[in-house]
């Protein structure tokens, strides 16, 4: 539990200026959705198309931005004004969210840890867990029950490695890098050398991959370990669950990948691009630094200029695709008119002959 003051104490050693409006004495005890909140409980208003709960909600804290008109008094309602109220109500949930318990603190009876293994201070391992011949684990790093670290895997310190992840040989995790469960990094890459009667030969994949400090990787997603070479992930990407990358891809500095998305072979994408859900690249192709990408495109080119937004099958500048989708809805009447006019022309034809 927090007074509205601790609430307004805690969120200015991240902003300036954050005015209080009411009272500050009111106890809070948790965070809640907007449409759910109670007496009591803490939420925000971040966006003016949702400026109509100031009156409606019922939560005894509201952050809300700088401009937000919430007058002189806010009776039983208090309002913190701010700058960026979205972000200030993350730092309000990462304070009443507290540490949450992955496995039993130390290194459980059953789990399996090679004598060559290198462990830092207050390592926590889970049940059924596995760490291959010289690994290294940086302090405060935890991992979860029945997670299998195969062998010369290094992974940073402050890292959160949920359950039943696979890290195969040679990968290279950095510090504060949170990995969900199901998720399998370093598997072989896709690399098959057709033959003349159809068949293939296994191409041997011989590099590794590297996950940079402060990359989130969501559940059940897959990252293949290089041909030869690296596949990186840079600092502070965040890829969520249900995402293929392939093997040599670099997926650039806070770069975010939504659900579902496939990254064929030795894609390299810049910093800061926002990929959306089922989008999918063709191999080989580079993506400029902030390049947004619709859900659901297909990329099959490079696109060079940094900034643009994509969408589309064939992916393609979103103004140029929208014009197109416009000219496809309508070429139903201009299907109808064609045929009129043809209709036209041949009874013009008929009584003409």
């Amino acid at each position: 539990m927090m007074t509205i003051s601790e609430i307004k104490t805690l969120l200015e050693g991240f902003f300036q200026p954050v005015e209080l409006v009411g009272d500050g004495d009111t106890v809070i005890t948790g965070p809640a959705k907007i449409e759910e909140a109670g007496a009591g409980q803490v939420s925000f208003v971040a966006n003016e198309k949702y400026y109509r709960f100031l009156d409606e909600a019922r939560a005894s804290l509201l952050i809300v931005h700088s401009d937000a008109p919430v007058g002189d008094g806010a009776g039983s309602r208090s309002f913190l004004k701010v700058k960026d109220p979205y972000t200030a109500f993350v730092f309000v949930l990462e304070k009443f969210a507290g540490t949450r318990q992955i496995t039993a603190p130390g290194i459980a009876a059953s789990a399996s840890v090679a004598s060559s293994a290198r462990l830092g201070r207050n390592v926590s391992i889970g049940q059924h867990a596995v760490i291959g011949e010289r690994c290294t684990i940086g302090d405060d790093t935890v991992i979860g029950q029945n997670t299998v670290l195969m062998h010369d895997v290094a992974i940073g310190s402050n890292c959160v490695i949920f359950p039943l992840v696979a890290c195969y040989d040679g990968t290279i995790i950095g510090d504060r890098v949170i990995v969900h469960s199901g998720t399998v990094i370093g598997a072989d890459g896709f690399g098959f050398a057709p033959q003349q009667d159809g068949s293939y030969i296994k191409i041997p994949q011989m590099g590794n991959v590297q996950i940079e400090d402060n990359v989130e990787i969501g559940a059940n997603t897959t990252i293949d370990r290089a041909t030869m070479g690296t596949t990186l992930v840079c600092r502070g990407a965040k890829i969520d669950n249900l995402v293929q990358i392939a093997h040599n891809c670099r997926i650039g500095e806070d770069t975010v990948i939504a659900s579902q998305a496939g990254i064929s072979g030795s894609v390299r994408i810049g910093r800061q691009c926002l990929i959306g859900g089922q989008a999918g690249f063709a191999g080989h192709l580079e993506i400029a630094d902030k390049t947004s990408v619709a859900a659901k495109a297909g990329i099959s080119k490079s696109f060079s200029q940094p900034g643009q937004a994509i969408r589309g099958v064939p992916a393609q500048p979103m103004r140029d695709q929208l014009r197109q989708e416009a000219l496809i809805r309508g070429l139903g009447d201009m299907k109808a008119k064609l045929e009129a006019l043809e209709a036209q022309l041949k009874a013009l034809q008929e009584r003409n002959a």
